[in-house]
C-alpha cells in the first residue's frame, strides 16, 4: 500500500471539478487503489475519500465513520429521506469547516471491491459521508452546498470540544 497526495481546492481546483468516470471491471488495481485510499485516508484522519480527490478520475470511494471500511466502486445514490444540517470538513479543504445540509438516509448501489453488487444504507454522519464521497465523483465539492463556512474562532471552540 502506498501514501497518496490528497489534491487541495486551493492548489488544485480544476482537478478536483472533474467529473470522474465508472469503472468497466473490477480487478486487481481497482483493490490497490482501494487500499491506497484507504491508508491515505486514515493517515489524514478522514472519514471517507474519493478517488478523484488523489488525481484519479474513476468512481471509486473509501468510508470509515467507525463502523468499519467500506468500498465503493461506481456508487449511485438510490434513495434519501429525511434532513440533517451539521458542520462538513474535506481533506482537499484543509483546516475549513462549512454547514452543509444533508439528507439524513441515504441508501447506495455500488460493486464492492470484487465487483460484486450491493446496495447500502446509512443515517447520520454515513449518510452525510457517502453523500460528500459520491459528489466528488462529480467534480462537487461540499463548500458549493455550504449555507456558511465557519469562522476560525468557531473552528478554535470546536477543536477545544
Amino acid at each position: 500500500m502506498a501514501l497518496l497526495r490528497i489534491l487541495t481546492l486551493e492548489q488544485d481546483e480544476e482537478a478536483l471539478r472533474k467529473k470522474s468516470r465508472p469503472l468497466e471491471v473490477v480487478n486487481q488495481r481497482t483493490r490497490t487503489l482501494l487500499d491506497d485510499l484507504y491508508e491515505t485516508m486514515q493517515e489524514a484522519n478522514g472519514v471517507g475519500l474519493a478517488a478523484p480527490q488523489v488525481g484519479v478520475l474513476r468512481r471509486v470511494v473509501v468510508i470509515d465513520v467507525g463502523e468499519g471500511r467500506i468500498d465503493l466502486v461506481n456508487p449511485e445514490i438510490i434513495a434519501t429521506d429525511g434532513e440533517q444540517e451539521d458542520r462538513e470538513g474535506c481533506l482537499s479543504v484543509p483546516e475549513e469547516c462549512g454547514i452543509v445540509k444533508r439528507p439524513m438516509t441515504v441508501t447506495v448501489k455500488a460493486l464492492d471491491k470484487n465487483g460484486k453488487p450491493f446496495t447500502l444504507t446509512g443515517e447520520g454522519l454515513l449518510a452525510r459521508a457517502l453523500c460528500h464521497e459520491i459528489d466528488h465523483l462529480d467534480g462537487v465539492i461540499y463548500v458549493d452546498k455550504a449555507s456558511r463556512m465557519l469562522t476560525p474562532e468557531e473552528m478554535e471552540e470546536l477543536e477545544e470540544e
